[in-house]
């Protein structure tokens, strides 16, 4: 039998791989204030994912930079996910209304941001900015 707590259980587990990174690809990790913050001052490329489970469009996206965080040109990229369901005070404070929003910070500083592009090259070129 399968109860409440065993289910929240199995959903769980189930974001967390969602959040996984493939092999070689760069740690992602949920949202927290003081790492982001502490990750942008440090001056090295950040990575903000505005990220939903259900979403196919983010998903393509997890797809395009899985591949391109396996390049070495991107290897010291920090990801932070923020949850589209959960984290709208956050997304606010990014200025993102929508889900499939990816922002890079590099020296300190917002770089550019794209929603909703599941281009492999228009990701690449964000990434990019971020170096």
């Amino acid at each position: 039998m399968i109860t409440r707590r065993s289910l929240f259980a199995l959903a769980s587990a189930a974001c967390l791989l969602a959040l996984a990174p493939a092999a070689g690809a760069a740690d992602r990790t949920a949202f927290d204030r003081a790492a982001f913050d502490a990750a942008v001052a440090a001056g090295g490329p950040v990575l903000i994912d505005v990220y939903a489970p259900w979403c196919t469009t983010c998903k393509a996206q997890s797809k395009a930079l899985d591949k391109l965080f396996r390049k070495p040109e991107y290897a010291g990229y920090e990801v932070f996910v923020v949850d589209y369901d959960s984290e709208k005070d956050v997304m606010r404070s990014f200025g993102a209304s929508q889900r499939s929003t990816l922002i890079v910070y590099g020296g300190g500083a917002e770089r550019g941001r794209v929603v909703g592009d599941t281009s492999a090259n228009a990701i690449e070129a964000l990434l990019a900015a971020g170096l």
